[in-house]
């Protein structure tokens, strides 16, 4: 059973779908407990690192029991971002801690002005954010979450806030910077891209998940 949690932060209804095409049966749980019976964890998320504060002491502690029970976790979107240290985006909002780096704002590194969130194109030298549509991922090193994808992929995005390319980055994409697209750390793995949107490439992702869970 695929725990998908819904801390208010973003529509749960087309990962949900992905996981039945897959198969894979999927529960909703309502406190924390629930976690102890679950083969695998997802937290997906959309919008303000902030809404992560929802994701609280108990609910930590009981995504932690669960990576210690070797079991898998998934972040998606802001829910990879929350598995570093924090984001600028909230800076007083503690991530889950399990990465080492702090996510940030995309920024033009060619013309090294900051991007602004809601900036509508580029002008003045500032990047259009947020970064939506398909982009490619690069994989960067060999990982169970990457399994069969193709060297230069397409995945869909959605956000404005990216996490840091580090030892723990498996899949890198360029956007006005590089940034961490998928991360993997044991059993711990985390896309800032949104699998579920993002065709057969996401479907695969999501099938070695589900390896890891069963």
């Amino acid at each position: 059973m695929i725990a998908l949690i819904d801390y208010r932060a973003g529509n749960l209804t087309s990962v949900r779908k992905a996981l039945a095409h897959l198969d894979a049966p999927t529960t909703t749980p309502a406190t924390p407990a629930d976690l102890a019976t679950a083969d695998g964890v997802i937290v997906p998320g959309v919008g303000n690192f902030a809404v992560t504060a929802a994701l609280d002491a108990d609910w930590r502690s009981a995504i932690e029991r669960h990576i210690a029970r070797q079991r898998p976790l998934l972040g998606i979107c802001v829910g990879m971002q929350w598995l570093f240290d924090g984001s600028t985006e909230a800076p007083g909002q503690p991530g889950l801690e399990m990465m080492p780096g702090t996510c940030s704002v995309i920024t033009d590194q060619e013309n090294t002005t900051p991007a602004e969130p809601g900036q509508s194109d580029r002008v003045g030298g500032r990047l259009k954010v947020p970064h939506v549509g398909w982009n490619t991922l690069r994989v960067t090193k060999p990982s169970w979450l990457l399994d069969g994808i193709p060297e230069d992929a397409q995945v869909y995005f959605t956000h404005s806030f990216a996490a840091p390319v580090t030892d723990d980055c498996v899949g890198a994409t360029r956007y006005g910077m590089e940034f961490a697209a998928a991360v993997e750390r044991g059993l711990v793995g985390g896309v800032q891209f949104h699998p579920e949107k993002s065709s057969d490439v996401g479907l695969t992702i999501l099938r070695n998940f589900l390896r890891k869970a069963s």
